[in-house]
């Protein structure tokens, strides 16, 4: 098998760092990651600058190519013309330092990068650890491989990927992995307001996650209940069921 590995926290990161151990012995590991964290990048891409790469290293041996771009770009290169010759079975993003789970999907770096390579035609897994404290790498290292050896077995369908999210427990205490939906939220934001030392306003954003709905059955409250999320995930973002709604607008000019 040939695996592609890429994230949003950058080639340097812990969380790939640990991904890539998972996996070894399961086929070809290609590393090809952003050179700095970027987080939130979302789907952006780079259009107006030039992207430059730089050949990474770990313990003496060759481990992947940093891009100097975001975690699309990253895949978009790898794809289109790194890997273009040999490309790959599976794309694996991760494993991120925190949750993808809600409406953290449509701003997570580490999950675009899984759904460009599903734009592209390539299967795709992201994989986060719900925590920023304490991590327990090994407990997603280990969920990662379960899951990569279980979509190389039964592949999903063409345009989908699989989100994972990882409950920041020792590996025992998980309570096994169940699908999960994407829940409603949003984020409550807030904005604290600096000074620079020549006196010029600055400001930092932050917020918390506010849930939207109750189901027992979405990514949150799965991971808060114990068990590993897994959310399918498809790039077409149409609203099915408003579809009926919309089309009593149709008229021709």
């Amino acid at each position: 098998m040939n695996l592609l590995l890429c994230n949003d926290d950058g080639i340097h990161a812990r969380g790939i760092a640990a991904l890539h151990r998972a996996l070894e012995g399961l086929g070809r590991l290609n590393v090809v990651a952003p050179d700095v964290e970027r987080s939130a990048a979302g789907h952006a891409i780079t259009l107006s600058d030039p992207i430059k790469t730089l050949a990474v290293e770990k313990n003496d041996r060759p481990f992947g190519t940093a891009v100097g771009g975001t975690p699309a770009d990253c895949i978009k290169l790898a794809l289109c013309l790194l890997m273009k010759d040999d490309p790959p079975d599976l794309v694996v993003s991760g494993i991120n330092l925190g949750s993808n789970t809600g409406i953290s999907v449509l701003y997570s770096g580490t999950v675009s990068a899984a759904s460009e390579a599903a734009i592209l035609g390539v299967p795709a897994i992201a994989v986060s650890l719900c925590t920023y404290q304490r991590p327990h790498w090994e407990t997603a290292a280990r969920v990662a491989r379960r899951i990569v050896e279980r979509v190389a077995a039964e592949p999903l369908p063409d345009g989908t990927l699989l989100n994972v999210n990882v409950p920041n427990l020792p590996f025992e205490q998980l309570k096994g992995m169940k699908a999960a939906r994407m829940g409603r939220s949003r984020f409550v934001e807030r904005f604290s307001v600096h000074l620079d030392p020549r006196g010029n306003k600055y400001y930092w954003l932050d917020g918390e996650l506010d849930l939207l709905d109750d189901d027992e059955n979405t990514d949150v409250r799965v991971v808060n209940a114990g068990y590993v999320a897994l959310t399918p995930i498809h790039v077409d973002l149409t609203a099915d069921r408003v579809m009926d709604h919309v089309r009593q607008w149709n008229e021709t000019f």
